[in-house]
């Protein structure tokens, strides 16, 4: 297919070298190329500041050592096809070797099958869906930040623990929403909860959700669980205060970052619960983090996806250091399993390792969003409620079905 002129705009926008003063003219390039949500419903969770990011980690990485990068970015408009097309166009033609974030997970699964006929490298943070570590898992792949087992464990386990044993979900028309509904579902009635109906809404594109919280408000569940994120989630909760359904029902935001609690402000947002694996107030690692990292995200801080992609990209540098540029351009699988072969440790996660299916290992953290009389400034939303330690967090790998998983 043809990319769309603002695609290919982003793309050569942002194709700027970051080249240390000590590498060589002759040295191999490696190339990252970002690919996000520039201008849909999750260009705040994602765009620019993810770019930021991950030209944070380059910056951090190369500075000192004779390492030439570049990194480019593009916007995937939440369309498969476009980002299947990108990803080529990247591998074919501009010598990209990793494409990093790839936030929506219909796109995410179609560009991780490129990677790996091409032998590239995927470095996801924005993707949710289990199937990367599951039944369409690649050696070329790292799955790191969160995913819905992750989600659906912690925010819906506490939803249920707290008296919310009946649910009614609201969920986007894609792989994501449907996998967050799916495994929420099951943990809910594991927990000797019910599931009492749903209403799956067109992505993208809608905007107006009253019909569903009508249906939502006339099933009688106590929690409404949003399977969804980004712009749809606020403007779920926006429109479920207005029609005053939040004094009948508790909603569960089973995808929520704090960057979307200061969007939606703590007098709408105060008492929600949700599950991030980063936050920058969290210890004195992810302070040192935003404090580098601030200057150049004003506007919009970090959140666990953003962050992820700063650390899944320094670990990929890491990695390709060890294994040599020229090796690790040659032949991604083999990046990819020295990743897996080295311990993970940054500033935004922490100590951790990456599984034989490509899932990465940190522990994930229950958050409510604080009161205004709570906070103590603008980015000041949340408060720990609960950890869920790294060998908990995410699903059992011998339950995902990955072929890459041995015995």
């Amino acid at each position: 297919m043809t990319l769309t002129r603002r695609a290919m705009l982003t793309t050569a926008a942002a194709a700027v070298p970051l080249l240390p003063p000590r590498a060589r003219a002759d040295a191999p390039v490696l190339r990252l190329g970002v690919l996000v949500d520039m201008s849909g419903p999750y260009r705040d969770d994602t765009g620019m500041t993810s770019v930021a990011c991950v030209r944070q980690a380059v910056q951090e990485f190369t500075a000192g050592r004779g390492l030439r990068v570049e990194v480019l970015a593009a916007d995937h408009q939440n369309k498969p096809d476009i980002g299947v097309a990108i990803a080529r166009q990247w591998f074919d033609r501009d010598g990209v070797d990793a494409v990093v974030d790839v936030p929506t997970s219909s796109v995410a699964l179609a560009v991780n099958t490129v990677c790996r006929d091409k032998n590239k490298v995927m470095l996801n943070s924005g993707a949710a869906t289990t199937d990367l570590t599951g039944a369409q898992c690649s050696p070329n792949t790292v799955h790191w930040t969160y995913d819905t087992w992750m989600l659906a464990k912690s925010t819906g386990g506490a939803m249920v623990k707290q008296g919310g044993d009946s649910w009614f979900f609201i969920t986007a028309d894609y792989v994501f929403g449907k996998q967050l509904q799916r495994d929420t579902g099951r943990f809910v009635e594991q927990a000797g909860g019910r599931v009492l109906g749903s209403a799956i809404y067109p992505f993208p594109g809608t905007t107006d959700f009253s019909s569903f919280l009508i249906q939502a408000q006339a099933s009688g569940a106590k929690v409404l669980g949003l399977a969804n994120s980004g712009a749809d989630t606020l403007n779920c909760i926006k429109q479920a205060r207005e029609f005053g359904l939040m004094r009948q029902m508790r909603v569960a935001a089973m995808l929520m970052y704090n960057s979307n609690v200061h969007a939606l402000g703590l007098e709408t947002a105060q008492g929600l619960l949700l599950t991030e694996s980063f936050y920058w107030n969290l210890n004195d690692r992810t302070r040192a983090f935003m404090d580098r990292i601030r200057p150049k995200v004003a506007n919009q801080w970090p959140n666990m996806v953003q962050a992820g992609d700063y650390a899944v990209t320094l670990h990929y540098l890491k990695a390709v250091a060890d294994l040599g540029v020229a090796a690790a351009k040659a032949d991604g699988a083999a990046a990819v399993a020295r990743m897996k072969a080295m311990p993970t440790d940054d500033d935004c996660f922490g100590q951790g390792k990456i599984r034989e299916d490509g899932r990465t290992l940190h522990p994930s953290y229950l958050f409510q969003a604080k009161s205004p009389a709570e906070s103590s400034g603008p980015w000041d939303g949340l408060k720990l409620v609960a950890t869920t330690p790294a060998d908990e967090a995410f699903r059992p790998m011998q339950d995902g079905g990955c072929k890459l998983v041995k015995g």
